[in-house]
């Protein structure tokens, strides 16, 4: 799209709205979440010039299917089946057939963010035309998001080798209006859905099945969005941490410029500025020299002992190292997944400046695979830092004079005494948690198998990975949950006037919505609870410090 083509914000009824362009090339990372995430008023906008492009490529198409030559799965079958040639009268039935015998997706549905964000970058995709699909193709995708008609997708079942064959043809299968969609709370008929709305179902012709489905973008919704999640974690991961450097009397000069500007990772510079930030004005977390000054001198002995250490413990200590790494894997990774929405993902693809049709293999998701292959790793090392700093607040050998499991102080009741565990249980949730999160870590690239009679023999394992990282960043964001909780209660035993300006309106926010432990009871619910203000960005706005470099 040129420059001035059309307005990214406009205004509609009075209302502020912006647009998402659909033309193969602008898609960014933001607008899929902000789809797929419904909030703000936004337009989906197919480019005039996309239009175009699409309709270059499946007059293209039509002309080369006219001159009976083998194009494959338009006029061949598909995957290994390429060898049988089809009279061209036969092109759009086989479409049928390539939805219908895929229609064998298991597991449970894909939530309807990453459905819509599907939707989203499928459109999209097919709009930079090259596909050879009919237009009503796209604007039947783009008028599911509109009207947030969701096909039900099956998560299992695709090996992202040849694009997410099964999933896809969920959507396929609705978009010709058969199969069953969410609309409005209720699972009913696709058919009835675009009935009621006026739609017409896309009555298929050659390619345009295979344009659906022979595409990553499937796999892609999973990743950009556990990626946009795992942007926030990052900065998430540095608010625990000033929360516990705090509670711990900790070391924030740990953190001081000069030390991560010798080593300068951008992720880490960033981490380590943030959690200066975060700690400024602390009473609680000391600089250096205040830390250094607040031990006896050795006024001539030749040993003594420190009353407060000098260096703090790595999960402190090392925290920019650990939360940088995870900043700097989604610099690169947001890279290669906007490069991603905004590619031709399927197979054949058309030319239409030259009037040449092309075989290959863009549906490889080797690119999104190895992208959270990263990303798990790094998600998952965040979990671990969180459940190391969480041990120290919980262990009296090492939280510098808390209680034991931070367990309120009874005094004036002796009956009372003996029958608290305070944050035992939660710690070794928190345990569980982050073993389940690194078991999860591991490379899904590395068990490609072959499939298909041996056509699709070296195959991505993209949906898998990226299925795993939105995993992973769901149990990191419950790890960091309990860590802050059980930090909040450290600080209330510890005292909270002297935190930092900014980390004392993070207790504030927790406690309108979690009180202080004062007794042995349930917690879940404050998981739950403290788990929302993450997922809803409330957490980092309180501290006032957001739009940090991830």
């Amino acid at each position: 799209m040129s420059p001035g083509t059309h307005q990214r914000v406009r205004k509609r009824k009075g209302t502020l709205v912006k647009d998402v362009i659909i033309d193969g090339k602008s898609l960014t990372l933001d607008d899929v979440a902000a789809v797929a995430r419904p909030g703000r008023a936004l337009g989906l906008v197919h480019t005039d010039v996309a239009q175009k492009a699409v309709k270059r490529s499946r007059d293209l198409k039509l002309d080369l299917i006219a001159t009976g030559q083998p194009i494959y799965g338009v006029t061949t079958g598909f995957g290994d089946s390429v060898v049988n040639q089809i009279a061209p009268q036969k092109a759009a039935e086989l479409q049928r057939h390539l939805v219908t015998y895929h229609l064998n997706g298991t597991g449970p549905l894909a939530p309807a963010e990453v459905v819509r964000a599907t939707l989203l970058i499928r459109a999209n995709c097919l709009a930079r035309g090259n596909s050879g699909v009919q237009p009503d193709v796209i604007g039947l995708l783009l008028d599911f998001l509109r009207h947030d008609i969701l096909p039900r997708v099956p998560e299992r079942g695709s090996v992202g080798a040849s694009g997410d064959l099964v999933p896809l043809c969920y959507v396929a299968n609705t978009l010709f209006g058969e199969g069953e969609v969410e609309y409005r709370g209720e699972v009913r008929p696709a058919a009835d859905v675009l009935a009621e709305l006026g739609l017409t179902p896309v009555v298929p012709e050659a390619k345009d099945g295979l344009g659906l489905i022979n595409g990553t973008s499937f796999s892609a919704a999973f990743a950009v969005l556990a990626t946009q999640d795992a942007a926030q974690l990052a900065r998430v991961a540095d608010l625990a941490t000033a929360l516990a450097s705090e509670a711990l009397l900790g070391n924030r000069g740990h953190f001081d410029s000069f030390i991560h500007e010798q080593r300068p990772h951008r992720g880490q510079l960033a981490s380590a500025a943030h959690l200066g930030r975060l700690l400024d004005g602390s009473g609680l977390s000391l600089p250096h020299d205040q830390v250094v000054g607040s031990n006896d001198p050795l006024d001539g002995k030749g040993h003594g002992k420190l009353k407060r250490s000098i260096q703090d413990r790595y999960s402190l200590r090392c925290a920019p190292h650990v939360a940088g790494v995870l900043r700097d894997t989604i610099e690169w990774v947001d890279g290669w997944l906007e490069t991603e929405i905004n590619a031709s993902t399927d197979n054949p693809l058309f030319d239409a400046e030259n009037g040449r049709v092309h075989s290959g293999g863009n549906f490889y998701a080797g690119h999104v695979v190895q992208a959270m292959d990263a990303l798990k790793v790094a998600v998952a090392s965040v979990a671990d830092l969180l459940d190391r700093q969480l041990q120290l607040l919980v262990d009296a050998k090492y939280n510098n004079g808390l209680t034991e499991n931070l367990i309120p102080h009874t005094a004036g009741d002796a009956w009372e005494k003996g029958l608290h565990h305070g944050f035992k249980g939660m710690q070794i949730a928190c345990s569980a948690l982050t073993a389940e999160a690194l078991k999860h870590a591991g490379p899904a690239t590395v068990f490609s198998r072959s499939t298909e009679a041996h056509n699709q023999d070296k195959v991505s394992m993209a949906p898998i990975a990226a299925r795993d990282a939105r995993r992973i960043v769901e149990l990191t964001q419950e790890v960091a949950a309990i860590q802050i909780l059980a930090a909040c209660q450290a600080l209330d035993l510890r005292g909270t006037a002297e935190m930092a300006p900014r980390t004392r309106a993070v207790h504030a926010l927790v406690r309108t919505r979690v009180p202080f432990v004062d007794a042995d009871r349930r917690m879940d619910g404050d998981i739950a609870e403290v788990v929302a203000l993450i997922r809803s960005g409330a957490l980092l706005a309180a501290t006032g410090t957001e739009g940090e470099l991830r």
